[in-house]
């Protein structure tokens, strides 16, 4: 037989179990890949970016990015991560701003690895939902109006396209999380995964929990909370705090009212809070320095580093992570923007007509019915946050845990990392855990990222936060 004939067919044979190997169970797409971000420090695990189609008739693509675990990635869980708004980008938020293994570099040109990623624990997912945020988009124009039940049939719909491209993560265990709006995303989302799982006869979500932090759970509590929040760290004064108890009734924040038949005294004292309180303070984290973003743009422009340094967060992240996000060879790194969208990437979109009546939509029988079907929940908060305050989250998850008859299974009590403090929990009928993140904003890895991590890791393996009478798990 003749010899170049056979190491032809050698090379062919192994040009395929190449292609298998790096397609084919071991590994995700080829074609989604990111070989390496630009200015990017090397690394030891995958990264995969691109598209998954949720309607091919309308031409709706939502985009995604997707961490592999940094070491053991076959052995370690998934997790969702989703931003909320509603409108804004998971890519931007929780990728490049808080828990994804890289953060952008001052002068905007590059990436520093995040030391404090949740992907030394988990597998990270993260997707630009619904259609219209960031690269994600459809071709009818129709699909920008859009609410919570059609973002979670999208989500539903994305998950099993993406599944379909990763089944090495068909029977992988599945965890749920987000902050802010994602309060109604991710629950929205679960019970959609559930009903999918009454229903098919093959595949189901492995969901093993559901993590939200400073989520939006039921309007006219949270609302309510973020005045009480003002006037308890001094950011408004007596008297507005009086006036706010004595002319608002939050109830009128429900069922699509919000903010318009809130009476004309409320309506002044409010106004007057946030006189008060002023535009030189972080309402997402009030104890945050504030970025200049005039200063930072032009420094940008000039390639020098702007980075801002307060209690050691840089405050200036989101206007280089605008700028890295598109800079084009980085689009072209993550396939994206393949349709060549008519307006840059920002981290919120301004294409959407979101529902406004959807953000009154009481979450809390959502989430009992999760936890019915046995899926533990934690609700974590940032006790910076001004947005959406740890006052509202505690009162509703005790709300919950009331309804659903729960005893106390960990009272409420500090919990710790390195010795210290990392906030306050309270466990009920080991199925709901509130716990608090001291230190942290809105954005709770980006604020405390060690304490967030420590935070997580506790939630995904099973555990509970380490205090005097449960140690932890390092």
């Amino acid at each position: 037989m003749d010899l170049g004939y056979l190491m032809s067919k050698s090379w062919w044979l192994c040009g395929i179990l190449l292609c298998l190997f790096v397609d084919g169970g071991y590994g995700g797409p080829v074609e989604d890949l990111v070989h390496r971000l630009p200015g990017q420090p090397k690394v030891d695990f995958k990264q995969y970016a691109g598209y998954v189609n949720v309607d091919e008739k309308a031409g709706r693509s939502l985009f995604y990015y997707f961490a592999e675990a940094d070491g053991d990635a076959d052995k370690k869980p998934l997790t969702l991560w989703l931003n909320g708004g509603p409108g804004c980008s998971s890519i931007g938020g929780g990728a490049f701003t808080e828990l994804g293994p890289f953060f952008p570099r001052g002068d905007g040109r590059g990436l520093i690895r995040n030391k404090k990623s949740w992907n030394r624990v988990s597998n990270l997912l993260f997707v630009e939902s619904p259609a219209g945020v960031g690269w994600s988009y459809s071709n009818t124009t129709a699909d920008y109006t859009c609410g919570d039940a059609s973002t979670a049939k999208d989500m539903l719909r994305f998950l099993l396209g993406w599944i379909h491209k990763f089944p090495e993560y068909k029977t992988r265990d599945l965890f749920l999380t987000g902050e802010s709006y994602a309060g109604h995303y991710i629950p929205q989302l679960a019970d959609a995964l559930l009903d999918h799982n009454s229903h098919s006869t093959k595949f189901k979500f492995n969901i093993k929990g559901i993590a939200i932090g400073n989520p939006l759970l039921k309007l006219d509590v949270d609302a309510a909370a973020s005045y009480q929040y003002f006037w308890s760290h001094g950011l408004i004064s007596d008297e507005t705090g009086s006036a706010i108890l004595d002319q608002c009734n939050f109830d009128d924040y429900v069922l699509g009212n919000s903010p318009h038949n809130v009476s004309m005294a409320c309506d002044d004292a409010m106004e007057k809070a946030n006189r008060e309180v002023g535009n030189y303070v972080n309402a997402y984290d009030v104890i945050l320095d504030v970025c200049y973003p005039s200063i930072v743009q032009q420094e940008l422009r000039l390639r020098k580093w702007a980075t801002k340094i307060s209690v050691g967060v840089d405050v200036c992240m989101t206007y280089e992570r605008r700028f890295y996000l598109n800079l084009p060879e980085v689009q072209y790194a993550l396939h994206a923007n393949r349709t060549k969208l008519p307006y840059s990437w920002s981290m919120c979109s301004d294409q959407l007509n979101y529902s406004n009546i959807d953000g009154s939509i009481n979450m809390i029988p959502v989430l009992k019915k999760i936890i019915q079907h046995k899926v533990p929940i934690w609700v974590f908060s940032g006790d910076q946050d001004s947005v959406v305050p740890l006052m509202g989250s505690r009162t509703l998850v005790r709300e919950l845990s009331d309804d659903m008859n729960f005893e106390i299974t960990v009272p409420y009590g500090a919990w710790f990392y390195k010795g210290q403090v990392g906030g306050w929990a309270a466990e009920y009928g080991n199925m709901l855990t509130f716990a608090t993140v001291r230190g942290a904003a809105h954005m709770v890895p980006y604020a405390q990222p060690a304490r967030a991590l420590k935070l997580f890791h506790t939630f995904v393996s099973g555990q509970r936060l380490p205090n005097i009478t449960h140690p932890s798990i390092e």
